[in-house]
């Protein structure tokens, strides 16, 4: 698409877009509300660029020809709902342990289990960090309109490639179907960083990326292992020391990853953190709150994991209180508070019924915030006009 060209599209085609001008070859994914447009977009779009596209039998077989078809040098996705997330998550941490890029897109709906399908949730939050077992690395973005889905989207990819890790994706099943207008604007695209030399290569030792069928032979295993890939499953220190380096190469780079926008932070004295749909009217509250003088400040957060702490620190030194609204009965919640560590109030805002935050309901909230902290509240009767 050209830059200047605005189109009136849907949540899940700009992510399918935003993954082909990310420069995406190959697709597997199992049908699943409410995602299954971006699959629909892949199946009729990708052939036309001699790119794959294979509906699997499930999502467990749809990650798993993800990573094999990334290790044979095509950039790679899936999408999904909870339930299908659920089932990839070993082979998230396969992806993991074998550094190996690829991109989630994961449409929340209500859960657990089969829950709402078709009503939208943040409920996969804590899951996108922590679902597989063991530690590991992961980079989970999210997106507020259909405008940034199909802007972080060629992010996932982006960041996939840099740094050698499975990218998630966190849209609902609102950001999903709702369409809105949106201009194609040129990003930056990365391609996987290649040795210089293959001599003595070494497929593990840093970010750089061979496929199968390049260089010297490679061994790929989900055992610990050695810079090599050999495993090494009776010294835990070698293993150690290949996760350190995945975190350290994602820690090293926080300035280039952690995404967010900021709205009113100026003089804040309240502050609201949200994400997703969320931020929609969170940024409608924060709005009338300005408007009659309460001091409110908004951050969008882009990127849920790795938590942009420092400036949810900074922040924390400076405001009486923050807000954080989840469509979930609390997940982003926990790390904020062990980020505040008490430096201000930090209270939440829950609902998961499938319904959206009213912007009324985010002002009421920070009104008795500011109750508790003994301050008197400005204008009250204006503020729902």
């Amino acid at each position: 698409m050209k830059p200047d060209i605005m189109r009136l599209i849907q949540g899940n085609e700009a992510c399918a877009l935003g993954a082909l001008r990310a420069g995406c070859t190959f697709f597997a994914g199992y049908p699943i509300t409410p995602a299954s447009e971006i699959m629909e977009t892949m199946a009729r779009e990708l052939p036309k660029k001699d790119g794959k596209f294979i509906q699997m039998e499930d999502e467990i077989g749809s990650l798993a020809a993800v990573i094999g078809a990334s290790w044979a040098g095509a950039k790679a996705m899936t999408a999904t709902s909870g339930p299908g997330f659920s089932l990839m998550q070993e082979h998230v941490g396969y992806a993991s342990m074998t550094e190996t890029p690829c991109v989630i897109v994961n449409s929340q709906r209500g859960g657990p289990s089969t829950g709402l399908p078709t009503l939208p949730s943040q409920g996969d939050v804590m899951q996108a960090r922590w679902g597989t077992h063991g530690d590991h690395p992961v980079i989970v973005l999210t997106a507020s309109s259909v405008q940034t889905t199909y802007e972080m989207t060629i992010e996932a990819f982006n960041m996939s490639e840099k740094f050698r890790v499975p990218v998630i994706l966190l849209l609902d099943a609102v950001i999903s179907h709702m369409r809105e207008n949106i201009t194609f604007p040129e990003i930056e695209i990365a391609d996987r960083k290649k040795p210089v030399s293959t001599d003595n290569f070494t497929p593990f030792s840093d970010e750089t990326f061979l496929a199968f069928g390049k260089g010297p032979r490679k061994l790929v295993t989900g055992l610990g292992h050695d810079e090599r890939g050999y495993p090494k499953t009776t010294d835990g220190t070698i293993a150690e020391e290949r996760l350190k380096k995945s975190f350290e190469r994602i820690d090293q780079h926080l300035d280039t990853i952690l995404r967010y926008k900021s709205y009113f932070l100026g003089d804040a004295e309240w502050l609201i953190i949200s994400y997703g749909i969320t931020s929609r009217a969170a940024k409608a509250a924060v709005d009338k709150l300005q408007g009659v003088g309460i001091a409110t400040g908004l951050v969008d957060l882009q990127t849920l994991w790795p938590l942009p702490e420092k400036l949810i620190r900074d922040l924390s030194e400076r405001v009486e209180g923050i807000l954080v609204p989840e469509m979930n009965l609390g997940q982003m919640i926990m790390p904020i508070r062990m980020v505040v560590e008490g430096r201000a109030t930090v209270q939440a805002l829950n609902r998961a019924d499938g319904r959206l935050f009213q912007p009324d309901q985010i002002i009421n909230a920070v009104q008795k915030m500011q109750q508790k902290n003994g301050q008197s509240i400005s204008k009250p009767t204006n503020i729902f006009r």
